[in-house]
This record gives C-alpha cells, sequence and structure tokens, in this order.
C-alpha cells in the first residue's frame, strides 16, 4: 500500500510540475514578445522587419530555454505525504523560476550594453511658443 501512495504523490508531484512550468513559460513569453518588442524597435528603429525578426526568435529560444530546464529538473524523489510532495514541488518551482529570473536579468544586461553602444539619436527640439 505505501508504494501505491508514494507513486501517485510522485506522479502527482511530475503532473503539477510539468502543468505550472508550461502555463508560467507560456505567460512569460507572450508578456516578454510583448513589452520586448519595443524596446526592440527603438533599437533597431532604422530597420523595423529586424526588431520583428529578432523579438520572434528570441521568444523562441526563451520556449527551447525554459521548457528544456524545466525538463531537465522534472526528477522528484518520492514523496511519502502529501506536504512533502507539496514541498517538493514547491522547492522545484522556486528553483525554476529563479534560474530564470536570473537569465532573464542577463539578457536586459546584454540588451542595455547594445542599446548603450548605438549611436545617440538627437530628438528635433521643440517649437518655441510666443509668451
Amino acid at each position: 500500500m505505501t508504494s501505491s501512495l508514494t507513486n501517485s504523490h510522485t506522479v502527482w508531484i511530475y503532473a503539477a510540475y510539468g502543468a505550472i512550468s508550461l502555463v508560467l513559460t507560456i505567460w512569460l513569453a507572450r508578456t516578454l514578445f510583448k513589452n520586448g518588442a519595443v524596446f526592440l524597435e527603438d533599437v533597431f528603429a532604422s530597420d523595423p522587419r529586424i526588431a520583428q525578426a529578432l523579438n520572434r526568435l528570441l521568444v523562441v529560444g526563451f520556449y527551447l530555454l525554459n521548457l528544456g530546464y524545466a525538463c531537465l529538473l522534472l526528477r522528484a524523489p518520492h514523496s511519502a505525504t502529501t506536504i512533502e510532495a507539496v514541498e517538493i514541488l514547491a522547492r522545484k518551482l522556486g528553483f525554476l523560476l529563479v534560474s530564470l529570473g536570473v537569465i532573464h536579468f542577463g539578457n536586459l544586461y546584454l540588451f542595455h550594453r547594445i542599446r548603450r553602444r548605438l549611436p545617440t539619436r538627437v530628438a528635433a527640439p521643440a517649437p518655441l511658443t510666443p509668451a
């Protein structure tokens, strides 16, 4: 009886972890795609097609990296109780999210460096209004 109970907890961990990882990855990719487009359009203002293509490529890379990394973290130890199962799930998701956050901030830093190296665009002066 204990063996099937342990297996059911482990299966529950796998199912919950897989579903939550997938939903988080999709949500994060959509958010980054939408908000990253604005930044890339600014960086590649001279050719908006490059900005769109790069944004799509970054999202594909994001999916590959996140889902691949989530799969690498999938293996879970057997848990005897529901509480242990929840703790394992929380630990795995926490590790995944912190790791992906670090990777995301690394990417933001790289984009900042790229943008800083581009020539500065000078905005046209605002028209003077009569006083």
